[in-house]
């Protein structure tokens, strides 16, 4: 038998035991936090301190790996011969993400610290006689066609001419072909080292604008370290740590929260994050989540890496090619003022600081898309403008936008998502490659506040 028939065994779920033994003798029996498929014919094992178990290892190479099939209840053993340890490369790194992704959220990322992969080669694999009938387990749903789902999906992708088509046909696809009810997608401000989530399905509330720091959860961690994070299990209820709280002065002195609401399962217990990944740079990270255990396998694994690519290169190619037509107006010819339409006025206040943007006292948008906003109002104000471009917006250097991958575009899809859920007096409306319109449905007075 190969290692094909044991594979789910490694996924986490029920802790390995591994048994070494001393130079005398003496034998150890010992958990180990993760046994890792490599290829075929080779394993890789947790190496975090350095205990008994390591110790009889580099002195007698050969040990035994107790396997429990989450689904079956079969025991297997892995007779095992130990080839080196590496603490660098695409295995060491995978396993450092999955453990930095766990103890993410247990607060304990100064204990779960992987010091290096030892790779081990495969020389059998035992089945453990067990009772000829046990009490069979619920048998998990049947699965669709996956590779069926990822070419339907990768149809709808390539149909895609907008970000924000391509967005909701990356998440229809995982809800209609995949089955997976909750799903975001984050993009990475390079600037601030921060994601921040412009699109998602199946929660009580969208979280769009909502951020996450780099290497924070499983999500930031996958960002962080460019490899895929997948939880099969959670032991208790872990929660995202929250967007970082950044306070501001109010009037009389009080603070001013500008957390926008994380959109999370309040008790995941399955997670799987890829990092989006377009000529070598990270652009954001795809995450899906499930409140039932072991709902992602490896197979679902590599159906979201490689349609993840296909999301990544496209989010690259609408980067890339959203400039204006050539008769579309901008700053060089700018319209008439026009009368502010009637209605109630709205008040916004803008903070210079980190350009947060609050509309009747109610925090809406912070950073480049913040500052996007209040040079709309402005224009808006003083010359009666109501059509823009991208061109124009990457030329402006008080938005402070990278020099290179901007995501103007996501910052835009974000910032007219926002607005339409929050504040749908304020409009963004796309009207051609690297145009768009933006209108105000009354009156508004502007603030400016320094601090």
């Amino acid at each position: 038998m190969d290692l094909a028939e044991v594979r789910p065994c490694l996924e986490g779920a029920i802790p390995a035991m591994m048994a070494t033994c001393a130079a005398d003798g003496t034998p150890n029996v010992a958990y180990l936090s993760q046994v890792f498929y490599v290829d075929e014919r080779h394993v890789a094992l947790s190496f975090q301190f350095f205990n008994k178990t390591r110790k009889n290892l580099l002195a007698q190479p050969r040990s035994t790996v107790l396997l429990l099939h989450p689904l079956t209840a079969r025991f297997y053993r892995l007779h095992l011969h130990y080839l080196r340890t590496e603490d660098s490369g695409p295995v060491f790194e995978s396993m450092k993400a999955q453990l930095a992704g766990i103890a993410s959220h247990s607060g304990m990322a100064h204990v779960f610290r992987l010091l290096g992969s030892d790779i081990h080669e495969v020389c059998e694999i035992e089945r453990v006689p067990c009772d000829p009938s046990p009490t069979p387990l619920p048998q998990a749903p049947p699965r669709c066609n996956l590779l069926g789902a990822l070419r339907r999906g990768s149809a709808k992708l390539a149909a895609c001419a907008t970000l924000d088509a391509l967005l909701d046909a990356t998440l229809q696809t995982l809800e209609q072909d995949l089955g997976i009810a909750h799903a975001m997608v984050l993009i990475l401000d390079p600037l601030t080292e921060r994601l921040y989530t412009v699109a998602s399905r199946g929660y009580a509330i969208s979280g769009v604008g909502s951020e996450i720091a780099l290497g924070d959860g499983v999500i930031g961690v996958a960002a962080r370290e460019r490899t895929p994070v997948r939880i099969m299990h959670m032991t208790s209820a872990y929660r995202y740590s929250r967007a970082l709280r950044d306070s501001l002065a109010g009037e009389g002195g009080a603070a001013i929260s500008t957390d926008i609401p994380y959109p999370g399962l309040p008790e995941p217990h399955s997670q799987l994050a890829v990092p989006l990944l377009s000529a070598g740079r990270v652009l954001g990270v795809l995450f899906v989540e499930s409140p039932l255990d072991l709902q992602f396998s490896y197979e679902d694994e590599d159906l979201l890496v490689t349609l993840g690519g296909q999301l990544a290169a496209g989010i690259d190619l609408m980067q890339e090619s959203a400039e204006p037509c050539p008769d579309a107006p901008g700053t060089d010819h700018p319209a008439a003022p026009t009368r502010a339409p009637a209605g109630p006025p709205l008040q916004v206040r803008h903070y210079r600081s980190n350009d947060s943007v609050f509309v009747n006292n109610a925090y809406l948008i912070k950073g480049v898309a913040g500052a996007i906003l209040w040079k709309l109002l402005q224009d808006r104000q003083c010359q009666g403008r109501h059509e823009f471009t991208n061109r124009e917006l990457r030329l402006d250097r008080a938005l402070r936008l990278p020099d290179v991958a901007d995501n103007l575009e996501a910052r835009l899809l974000l910032l007219q998502r926002r607005l339409a859920e929050q504040c749908p007096q304020l409009r963004i409306e796309k009207t051609g490659r690297g145009c768009f319109r933006f209108d105000t449905a009354g009156p508004v007075n502007l603030e400016d506040v320094a601090a």
